[in-house]
């Protein structure tokens, strides 16, 4: 499983012009999952983002949690993160899952989040998207399951 994680000041998401979900402060997350990601994986990916310290403090230091500001998480289906670029000029995507693993997967993370308490909104799985969104910092990193 990997995630681009980006802190945001705001974000949305939109599908055919309308938007099926927007957050305030938080994190905006691209979720790729691949053949082998299992619900394990997304638990362990879903702790590390719950609790990594990327918030500024009084000190302004990184040293609180998206738990801690209580923000909230824009998380957006992305199966291109596994798109393999090393040969040729078009990407290859055969280590992104197949859609319906995919899915499974990806409604496990986002349901880990939300039972930690987290305000989770997304878009919408295997639509065309829109999403806009102000990176805080900029702040972005990726988080892999393994």
């Amino acid at each position: 499983m990997r995630v681009v994680l980006q802190r945001a000041k705001r974000a949305e998401v939109r599908v055919d012009g309308d938007v099926v979900g927007k957050i305030d402060r938080g994190l905006m997350l691209l979720v790729g999952v691949t053949h082998e990601d299992t619900t394990e994986d997304a638990a362990y990916v879903a702790e590390k983002v719950a609790n990594l310290r990327i918030f500024e403090d009084e000190q302004d230091k990184m040293n609180l949690s998206l738990l801690d500001v209580k923000g909230q998480i824009l998380s957006v289906s992305q199966f291109t993160l596994y798109g393999d670029c090393r040969k040729g000029r078009r990407p290859n995507f055969m280590d992104a899952a197949r859609p319906d693993h995919a899915e499974t997967i990806y409604e496990a993370f986002n349901e880990e989040l939300s039972q930690k308490g987290i305000t989770v909104e997304t878009g919408r799985f295997g639509a065309m998207m829109d999403v806009d969104f102000v990176n805080d910092g900029p702040v972005t990193l990726i988080v892999e399951s393994k």
